[in-house]
């Protein structure tokens, strides 16, 4: 049994929770808020508890073994390397890190610890996703796609009051791409690798980081499209282009409906794919997985396939918000 802790208290974290309950492989230990009544409110429902108002005391709890972070975007660097200093596994909240020198020093901590670090991307863990991966042919037959991922962001209120709430200020690295457009960028990068350029076109807020944009990932021989934004919504489907027809899919996260549109036999054949009602209920359950059977070789392979990902994926995500003169506190450290 996973002994888990967690970091903030908002609704991602209880769906996670919840998700890693449904899995039978976790149990909720510890939760750590600044605030006692905060943390004491959340986990009153998952039984017996511990909470902690300074993350020392949290760390130092000798049961604990995994913690999962969901705070802002700037903290998780600071509390994911005082985790695995403390021996934890760390299950990150995308996105895990501001800049690839972050990424870098937690991966390189936590193989010197032997511990396990997760990017909590969990589109990636889906089955619907894998089904997609597995219906793609070689490359050289795929001549394009085009992703979106844009939804409004109630915070975005304040934003228009003059306000500058953490998801879109430069201080807690906040802004569409680094928040939506993960999941797109997720998306290419697990379909067809590590791009040769990356390029992002933002619309600046009044806060200096993105409400929405369109991103270019040149690859070798077609172009990937990424439309995100936290300021409007889209209904637009994402698409992969094929020599023989188009891949049209009502999302690249939680992908419930995948066509493929053949246009050699002028016909459509529907991939077998479904979204489960907690999509986080997959991701928490390869994590265990992992986290369990730690000498396992496939399980061990697959684990540094991902950790590869992420450190590709903070890299894409970074050059694209320099193309775009975006600029976090942390990148000034």
């Amino acid at each position: 049994m996973i002994n888990l802790g967690i970091i903030g208290t908002n609704w991602i974290t209880d769906q996670f929770v919840q998700a890693a309950h449904e899995t039978g492989q976790y149990q909720l230990a510890a939760v750590y808020s600044r605030r006692l009544e905060t943390a004491q409110k959340f986990g009153e429902k998952y039984g017996d508890v511990e909470y902690a108002t300074d993350l020392k005391t949290f760390f130092d709890i000798e049961h604990l073994n995994t913690v999962y972070i969901a705070s802002p975007n700037s903290l998780h660097f600071e509390q994911a390397k005082q985790g695995i200093l403390a021996g934890k596994n760390v299950i990150v909240e995308k996105p895990a890190f501001s800049t690839p020198q972050e990424m870098d020093e937690i991966i390189e901590l936590a193989n010197q610890k032997r511990v396990f670090f997760f990017e909590a991307a969990r589109n990636i863990h889906e089955q619907s996703f894998k089904t997609v991966a597995d219906f793609l042919p070689y490359k050289d037959r795929i001549i394009g796609a085009d992703f979106s991922f844009m939804k409004y962001s109630s915070r975005y209120d304040q934003v228009l009051d003059g306000q500058e709430p953490n998801i879109f200020s430069p201080h807690f690295s906040g802004g569409a791409l680094a928040d939506l457009g993960v999941y797109p960028i997720y998306a290419a990068l697990a379909w067809f690798g590590m791009p040769k350029e990356s390029i992002y076109f933002g619309q600046k807020l009044s806060t200096g980081v993105d409400g929405m944009g369109t991103g270019i990932l040149r690859y070798e021989n077609f172009d990937v499209t990424i439309r995100t934004g936290k300021i409007g919504d889209s209904f637009q489907q994402s698409e992969i282009y094929l020599t023989n027809g188009t891949l049209v899919m009502n999302a690249v996260n939680s992908i419930s409906e995948a066509v493929f549109h053949d246009r050699d036999h002028q016909r459509r054949e529907k991939l077998n794919v479904h979204q489960l009602e907690n999509p986080m209920v997959e991701e928490a359950n390869v994590f265990a997985q992992v986290i369990l059977n730690p000498t396992d070789r496939k399980l061990g392979t697959d684990y540094e396939e991902w950790v590869e990902l992420a450190r590709n994926v903070n890299q894409v995500i970074y050059d694209m918000r320099k193309s775009a003169g975006i600029v976090f506190d942390a990148d000034k450290k």
